[in-house]
């Protein structure tokens, strides 16, 4: 009968679809953890031996002071404890350095300035003693890692299954693509690494890159290298880490700053791409990506039109490279030119395309332009998935006008990336219906899932790339774009930091 078989379609279309099951998959870890799947996250942090002795050495004067302070104040719990921690500073043992680091803030102590210090030198020697490699390799933590590999598998396996995909050649490809992303992760977590900005995206497709070009890609791990599955899947889970009632509390200067930062941004990176002979879609990652928030938003955008792996590989690599030396010069060039810390924290969050670089930039710039760097940069993050929508719609007119046919309501629907509709739904459920205290509990495990489904995809898109195409798409015009765009973001959120944060149109905030 007609209408069993409008039925039969419409639950195919939600089934073997993949835009509708990476929504389902998003929702369903989404909900597992809800309802009390609790694991614990693998520690991916770690710090060489040479590293942490510089850190040793770098506190020993705090160290000193806190003795010779407690002994004046004749705090004896707390002399004792010191000084344990500096006899073990002297050596070379990292264990003993933590241990009595940690007994330092266990230590009591009448006055609360003293116990203050003591707790803080003890949180930073304790746990970058305990930031080695002897811990991310130890068997607790590489089993850790084995049941959250083993737990995404089978979900996405399922996912493989309903839409009518190999579900074998699925199973055997899957643990080589997990392993890349472990060890892209792995990589990421080094200190020194975290500190120069470079993020484990970068990685992940750096190490594709390496198997496709110098092994090539077996054809047995072909049916696991799923870029727009797992991207998909991460950009659902990630509206539920995008909170309205932050952004609003956080300042109102931060929200009208990040709307006119990304509108004219946007707008200036694609008619500068056009003038440059970018092609369109490549102009719409790239304006996408320098506007809002880099990698997150150069994903959504490829999603939402469609676009190119290897266009979104590449703007991804420029995002992550330009951030680097913005992310160490913007702050000696802020204080060389005397502006106000919080005008600073403003003008780095608008600017800098990942939220790791902005973070470490405006922490060099003091604790202030750190927060204000940080609010602004959320700010931006949350308009995500209303770029997405709206690409999607202008993308869906384009392609009607280049055809002559004019897209419909159905053909609007049917092209429109899913994966918005999973984006924003989370995205509401958690800012209006869920206790913060529920939130809080899920936070960590549900940014993990996000973090491991964006490292395979970007593991997958370097599994999927020619290094030499990448390097020669359209003759460098789309990064001499995205600089120029840059330098155009850099000057105009400036000026926007100066009139809301500088005391110009309204009253400065307070925020220390």
């Amino acid at each position: 009968m007609p209408g069993e078989k409008q039925k039969q379609g419409a639950w195919s279309i939600l089934v073997k679809n993949e835009d509708w099951m990476t929504v389902w998959l998003g929702f369903l870890i989404i909900l597992l953890v809800l309802f009390g799947l609790r694991f614990k996250t693998p520690a991916f942090r770690w710090m060489g031996d040479g590293a942490f002795q510089s850190v040793v050495a770098e506190n020993a004067p705090a160290v000193d002071s806190l003795v010779k302070t407690a002994q004046e104040k004749n705090e004896t719990d707390l002399v004792a404890a010191a000084t344990t921690l500096k006899t073990a500073m002297g050596g070379q043992d990292r264990k003993a350095i933590g241990d009595a680091a940690k007994k330092l803030g266990a230590a009591a102590a009448q006055d609360t300035n003293l116990k203050k210090t003591a707790a803080g030198l003890s949180r930073k020697l304790s746990g970058d003693a305990g930031a080695s490699l002897g811990k991310i390799f130890s068997g607790e933590n590489l089993w850790t890692s084995i049941l959250i590999g083993v737990g995404f598998l089978i979900l996405a396996a399922v996912g493989n299954a309903l839409m009518g995909r190999s579900v074998g050649k699925f199973v055997i490809g899957f643990p080589v693509v997990f392993i890349l992303t472990w060890l892209s992760i792995f990589i990421a977590g080094n200190t020194t690494v975290t500190y120069y900005g470079l993020e484990f995206a970068l990685w992940a497709l750096v190490l594709g890159l390496v198997i496709s070009n110098f092994l090539g890609l077996p054809a047995w791990m072909k049916e696991a290298v799923r870029t727009e599955y797992y991207i998909k899947v991460g950009l659902v889970i990630m509206g539920a880490g995008i909170l309205f009632g932050e952004i609003l509390q956080a300042g109102a200067y931060g929200v009208i700053q990040s709307i006119v930062v990304v509108v004219a941004v946007w707008y200036v990176a694609y008619w500068l791409a056009q003038k440059l002979r970018v092609d369109d879609e490549f102009a719409a990652i790239l304006a996408t990506a320098v506007s809002i928030c880099g990698v997150s938003a150069a994903i959504a955008a490829a999603g939402a039109i469609q676009g190119d792996k290897k266009k979104l590989s590449y703007t991804t690599s420029i995002v992550l490279v330009v951030a680097v030396p913005m992310m160490i010069l913007m702050p000696v060039v802020g204080k060389a030119m005397g502006i106000p810390e919080l005008v600073a924290g403003a003008w780095i969050g608008g600017t800098i395309d990942t939220t790791g670089a902005v973070v470490a930039a405006g922490a060099l710039y003091g604790d202030a332009a750190m927060k204000v760097a940080t609010i602004v940069k959320f700010s931006q993050n949350v308009l995500i998935g209303l770029a997405a929508f709206l690409l999607a719609i202008a993308w869906s007119f384009k392609r009607g006008a280049e055809t002559g046919v004019r897209p419909s309501a159905m053909v609007i629907w049917e092209r429109f990336p899913k994966f918005v509709i999973g984006f924003l739904v989370a995205s509401l459920a958690f800012s209006f219906f869920l206790s913060q205290g529920t939130i809080d509990g899920v936070k960590g495990s549900l940014n993990f899932v996000r973090l491991l489904t964006f490292a395979l995809a970007f593991v997958c898109i370097g599994l999927e790339t020619n290094f030499k195409e990448l390097l020669q798409l359209e003759g460098g015009r789309p990064a001499a774009a995205f600089l120029g765009a840059q330098a155009f973001n850099i000057v105009w959120t400036l000026i926007l930091a100066y009139l809301l944060f500088g005391g110009v149109l309204f009253a400065a905030p307070v925020i220390k």
